[in-house]
């Protein structure tokens, strides 16, 4: 009976854990920090096994220069990113780990040059 007891509050535990990590990526958050000269028109992500990109996750709105943007419902999982800024140059990061409850993702000059030179 014991082992019974044991087996089921393991169980309970897993769910928990489960619904408790579901949950986390439900309410899981990036904040975006433009750290470059140029202003972000458009900003689009797709999982890094994927080659289709999902909307324009700024719709309306832009990211100056200084500003910053959060993106909410975020899943937890390895995401390629494509920037356009206002001259509407792209520029594709591959690979970017977002697997945090409140994760930042800062954007610089130096990120965006490398793009240029590639």
């Amino acid at each position: 009976m014991r082992s019974l007891r044991l087996v089921f509050a393991g169980l309970v535990v897993a769910v928990l854990g489960l619904s408790g990590a579901a949950y986390a990526q439900k309410a899981s958050k990036v904040t975006v920090v433009n750290k470059s000269d140029w202003t972000l028109v458009e900003f689009y992500m797709a999982p890094s096994d994927s080659d289709d990109w999902g909307p324009d996750q700024l719709k309306d709105n832009i990211i100056e220069p200084g500003e910053n943007f959060t993106l909410t419902g975020i899943p937890c999982n390895t995401w390629d990113l494509k920037l356009v800024d206002e001259e509407e140059d792209e520029c594709i990061v591959e690979a970017v780990d977002l697997c945090k409850d409140n994760a930042t993702w800062t954007i610089t000059n130096k990120m965006l040059a490398a793009c240029v030179e590639g």
